[in-house]
């Protein structure tokens, strides 16, 4: 058994039991408003859809939660999104925000099938989001930008820029595959928007800050237009395996707020803190 499947199953054990989700029925939307580069304010509808699990296992993620253990059946996404945009009301939000707890482009989660309707539900909005792997990001994504009334954007978690924690988060991913990713979004007229941890495991405590730092300066000379710093959350049972190891360390609120100011220099895109789960951060 190569090292990577051995993470993944290990990883895998570790969780606690999953619980049921109906793949017929988004977890939920939220519109609020964002801001975008240049001072534009939009209102942004994210819609939270149930399908297919990622196939990466990351030491950090909680996502899995939110999904199934087989393929995303066909049919089930264009009624998830149809039956959330009923519900936004008038007037439509700008930007709508799909986000599968996966990644759009594995056909395993979305199949190809569904992808021109999903394309005729987005038409009312001039942005969409979805979330992707840099690897996954390709010919596929070209099509669908190329099939949207509106401008598309690509949600890309490069997480951090820490070579030892980057080459142990069980991510598959490096920065030459991020920035092949970032290029091709750039030459073809595509957005990006970048996640970046902040207390990600493998970074000493002490230098949390400063590689969140690095991480949202390199999605910066990537081309980002967003980049959300989003604090690790505990609780899948690695990250509790990793701490006892003295290998993860929590991030706190203050901790997560020093790391959003010391961004303030970096000229380019929009970078925020992702307020979700928030309350569970200590002081």
């Amino acid at each position: 058994m190569n090292a990577s499947l051995a993470s993944d199953r290990r990883i895998r054990s570790l969780r606690p039991p999953k619980p049921p989700v109906d793949v017929w029925k988004a977890h939920g939307t939220i519109v609020e408003e964002e801001r975008r580069p240049g001072g534009l304010v939009e209102r942004a509808a994210t819609v939270f859809l149930a399908g297919s699990e990622c196939p990466f296992t990351c030491v950090f993620c909680d996502l899995w939660r939110y999904t199934i253990d087989g393929a995303t059946p066909v049919g089930a996404l264009p009624r998830q999104i149809a039956e959330a945009i009923r519900g936004f009301g008038e007037p439509v939000p700008d930007r709508i925000k799909l986000y599968n707890a996966s990644n759009f482009f594995d056909r395993r989660a979305v199949p190809p099938a569904d992808v021109p309707k999903i394309a005729q539900l987005c038409a009312p909005f001039s942005g969409v989001t979805v979330e992707s792997h840099a690897s996954t990001v390709g010919p596929d994504t070209l099509i669908f930008a190329g099939s949207l009334r509106g401008r598309l954007e690509v949600a890309i978690g490069l997480e951090t820029v820490h070579p030892r924690a980057m080459a142990h988060l069980n991510k598959k991913l490096d920065l030459s595959r991020f920035d092949r990713a970032a290029d091709l979004l750039a030459e073809n007229g595509i957005d990006l928007r970048v996640f970046v941890l902040f207390g990600a495991p493998y970074v000493p405590a002490a230098e949390q800050v400063e590689w969140t730092v690095r991480a949202v300066e390199h999605a910066a000379n990537s081309g980002a237009a967003l980049v959300a710093i989003i604090p690790v959350r505990g609780g899948n049972g690695e990250l509790e395996r990793l701490q006892a190891l003295g290998e993860f360390t929590p991030p706190t609120r203050r901790g997560l707020e020093a790391a959003v100011a010391a961004c303030a220099h970096i000229e380019g895109p929009v970078v925020s803190a992702d307020p979700w789960d928030l309350e569970r951060l200590p002081e």
